[in-house]
């Protein structure tokens, strides 16, 4: 086929839809009936959470870019303009599908099963309302700021994210003006609030903004209310910083998370029925237009749904075959983990392993005498991390210790910032990063001093150094000491601290320099092998997909007869189905009860097959603008383990959807292929392999009481 072809639009997906039709997915988790009562109340907190961070970052940017007259087309064709039009269209659709969900599915659901929510403070009773009125003058009244607005008192700013409750109110006795009043519902309070019933009855809630607004009055002595509705709006967050020109990245970063909070408003929501004169008002003050204006039949910020998942009392109705995250069976409690690794690498699984081999690998390598050094790149840690408190140990015990802290890691600016003063206090050297590029990649190097002289050990991951977020995503590390690896991995924070640039690599591959050329000559090799009449096959796991240079190597090696499967969890702006390459290429999407988060890759190579892993996606950031590392894996029980997690993927039948070549996806067809949930067979094997000492390692292990239908 001409390679000219591919140029044409219509062969890409924008990548801000594709991203919708991801969160669409998550939706439908919210929706499938098969899934536990409380597990779909997640699945719908987790579609609202996604929608608000693709208003702060990505409609923001596109909006940005509209303000500033840019109209060059993205690779599906469509203007920043024709982008925001098309996305106003879907996201408002996508907000009447949450709320569908919300009142007619989940709501009856939650009474049936013994939750009421309390959804109108209206609608409670004489016993009910007694209780919530004392709760408000004991909890909430002390807390609350009410802010009338008049001549004298200027529109309040109104945080980002917060929820508010405007109001119009008239002074009492008077023919005076309407006047605009508003307060915050308090972000320290919790937002639900249960209600004592009578024993024997069902469990009730009911929301705090509703518990404020019964209470309004109380707030506005001298006024008389006339309404009173909530309201949140969002703001741009996308903040970008000239670091060329910041002398100190640190304070440009602290200043600009400050603007954050009053960035451009951006998406207001409203409850449905506002009053047309109040809407008016917020809508002037913030400079809204109508378009991005969401009434919502409902509660504002479904996120709150996530608390409700904690409430005690219906762990009946959550999903049961997810077993804690296991013992790795080649690093047994309590073992020197440097003499494991001597052993042979070791490929770790999360979060259906531990996380804990990782921190300890840093903890013992902090305490342990004959280490001289470590060096590592963090991106995300949480919130009270074992890794920081054992890299700060590790400098008070005379380590030499390197920490490159990327301060722009979106949304963990703020947590970085903290960190990196803290490990600066400890002694460690502290690095923030390229100009210009974020440091993405995740890697650790420890230097040991042994009898047979300087060893390296490695660490190398797909995801970050996060102990919290390693319980629910799924990623694979890598520990080793293999020689070349450590010379590489010299050679990474050598480049990351001083600029020096190895003239070649043993065996990683990094962004922005190399990795995409590497990407693009294994996906080169397979098309060549195909054309010579040889296998060619590909199988590569990413969370995007929408790389031009990328998607165009992939459909040139289809066109030729290349097998390409792909596992793409959110965005993905390549098309399948397409004339010359047909069922060549095939794309399905995972969305379970983890967050699928590995990068893994496999190229048949003519019968000498090639694995890799990798902390990047094929996308233009990842591959141009951040340092990113793709790394081989070699050992032939490792290769097995990483095919195994690839072709129990490509065989889900629970929570896999397939992209179809009009551009939807669809649950896969289940006739004649049975029950087979991907994330709950890992689960399964690594109980099993933890039980037996790692004694399965052909991966066979099926529990068939773990599958859901």
């Amino acid at each position: 086929m001409d390679n000219l072809k591919y140029a044409d639009p219509g062969f890409y997906t924008n990548r801000e839809l594709s991203w919708v039709l991801f969160d669409k997915r998550v939706l439908s988790e919210a929706q499938d009936k098969q899934n536990p009562l409380f597990e779909r109340l997640k699945f719908l907190s987790i579609s609202a959470s996604n929608l608000d961070e693709f208003f702060m970052v990505r409609v923001a940017s596109l909006k940005d870019m509209v303000n500033a007259g840019y109209e060059k087309p993205d690779i599906a064709g469509m203007t920043p303009k024709e982008q925001l039009k098309e996305l106003n269209i879907v996201t408002h659709e996508l907000v009447s599908q949450q709320y569908a969900v919300y009142n007619r599915a989940l709501l009856p659901q939650l009474l049936q099963n013994g939750l009421k929510v309390i959804e109108k403070h209206e609608d409670l009773t004489e016993k009910e309302a007694a209780y919530v009125d004392k709760f408000y003058e004991e909890n909430v009244y002390p807390v609350l700021t009410p802010m009338a607005v008049d001549s004298s008192r200027p529109f309040p700013l109104i945080r980002n994210k917060s929820l508010n409750i405007g109001a119009l109110v008239k002074k009492k006795g008077g023919e005076g003006e309407l006047e605009f009043a508003t307060v915050q519902v308090p972000s320290v309070l919790p937002r639900i609030v249960q209600v004592p019933v009578e024993a024997g009855e069902e469990k009730a809630v009911i929301l705090l903004e509703e518990i404020i607004e019964r209470n309004i009055q109380k707030l506005f002595l001298n006024y008389d209310i006339v309404c009173s509705y909530p309201f949140r709006i969002m703001r741009n967050a996308d903040f970008s910083i000239e670091e060329d020109e910041a002398e100190d990245l640190l304070k440009e970063i602290e200043r600009q998370l400050k603007k954050r909070q009053w960035g451009q408003a951006i998406r207001l929501e409203v409850e449905e029925g506002i009053d047309k004169r109040l809407l008016n008002i917020i809508k002037e003050e913030l400079s809204i237009g109508d378009e991005d204006i969401y009434r919502i039949g409902g509660p504002l910020d479904l996120t709150f749904l996530m608390k409700m998942y904690g409430l005690p009392g219906f762990e009946h109705l959550k999903e049961k075959g997810y077993a804690a995250p296991q013992q790795v069976p080649e690093l047994p409690g309590d073992c020197d983990i440097f003499e494991q690794i001597r052993k042979g690498d070791i490929l770790l699984h999360h979060p259906y392993e531990t996380f804990t081999p990782v921190v300890d690998f840093i903890r013992q390598a902090a305490r342990d005498k004959d280490v001289l050094a470590i060096k590592q790149t963090l991106y995300r840690v949480s919130g009270n991390s074992p890794i920081i408190a054992a890299l700060a140990q590790a400098a008070e015990n005379g380590k030499q210790v390197s920490v490159l802290v990327e301060l722009k890691a979106r949304f963990d600016e703020e947590n970085n910032i903290v960190w990196a003063k803290m490990l600066e206090k400890a002694g460690c050297h502290v690095i923030y990063g390229l100009v210009g590029l974020k440091t993405h990649s995740k890697i650790t190097l420890v230097v040991r001093r042994e009898e047979d002289g300087i060893r390296r050990y490695v660490h190398l991951g797909t995801g970050n150094y996060n102990d919290a977020t390693a319980k629910l995503y799924t990623d694979v590390g890598l520990l080793t000491c293999s020689p070349s690896i450590g010379e590489d991995a010299t050679a990474v924070f050598n480049m990351l601290s001083g600029y020096s640039e190895p003239l070649s690599w043993n065996k990683l591959s990094l962004a922005p320099l190399w990795l995409k050329d590497r990407f693009l000559h294994l996906i080169n090799r397979e098309k060549k092998n195909a054309m010579a009449g040889r296998e060619g096959h590909i199988i590569a796991k990413v969370n995007s997909l929408c790389d031009k240079n990328i998607i165009e190597a992939l459909y040139e090696a289809a066109a030729e007869g290349v097998k390409i499967e792909l596992i793409v969890r959110g965005i993905c702006c390549l098309k399948t189905g397409l004339p010359g390459i047909g069922n060549n290429i095939t794309v399905r999407s995972i969305v379970g009860n983890f967050l699928e988060h590995c990068r893994i890759f496999y190229f048949a190579n003519d019968g000498k097959p090639e694995y890799y892993c990798a902390s990047a996606d094929w996308m233009p950031r990842n591959l141009e603008r951040r340092v990113e590392i793709m790394f081989p894996v070699e050992k032939p029980e490792l290769r097995e383990k990483l095919m195994h997690i690839l072709t129990m993927q490509l065989k889900d039948t629970v929570k896999a959807h397939i992209l179809m070549p009009d551009g939807s996806y669809e649950k896969v067809d289940r006739r004649g292929k049975g029950i087979i949930n991907a994330q709950l067979e890992f689960c399964n094997e690594a109980v099993h392999a933890a039980k037996t000492g790692g004694e399965v390692i052909n991966h066979r292990v099926f529990i068939p009481e773990m599958h859901h239908d």
